[in-house]
């Protein structure tokens, strides 16, 4: 089944406005979360789309059951009008998020643990330097 279902939440997280893309692709839900800052037009956030999709980095994929679309209108207008009552983002869009984020710290930590071992193997390099060239002569 080679269906991708897409979808744009955009909602006041106080003090910005923020996007939070859902994408369904094999029964998986990928995540992104955007902060556009100052309330965006409808035709800003087309334009973001059409310029910026292929760039925006995804969290890891979270299964998630996909229904089957229903076909009565006055369900659909139902649904439309609690998408739009709502305010913030699933729960399922939450936990990817979630561990989009902790991807990231991990990556952040070994980085950081790397470069503190580069320079503590540089400063004592430099050391042993100094002490090589204080016994130069004898």
């Amino acid at each position: 089944m080679d269906k991708s279902i897409g979808k744009l939440t955009v909602y006041f997280d106080d003090p910005f406005w923020v996007g939070v893309f859902e994408r369904i692709e094999d029964e998986k839900l990928s995540v992104c979360k955007i902060t556009f800052g100052a309330e965006p037009k409808d035709y800003e956030i087309l334009e973001f789309v059409l310029k910026y999709y292929s760039q925006l980095k995804f969290s890891p994929a979270v299964d998630v059951t996909v229904r089957k679309e229903t076909t009565n209108p006055k369900r659909i207008q139902r649904e439309a009008r609690k998408q739009t009552a709502e305010y913030g983002i699933g729960t399922k869009s939450q936990q990817a998020l979630q561990l989009q984020r902790e991807e990231h710290k991990l990556m952040r930590k070994t980085i950081s643990k790397e470069k503190r071992e580069a320079e503590k193997q540089r400063r004592y390099d430099l050391k042993q330097q100094k002490r090589k060239e204080k016994h130069r002569g004898r």
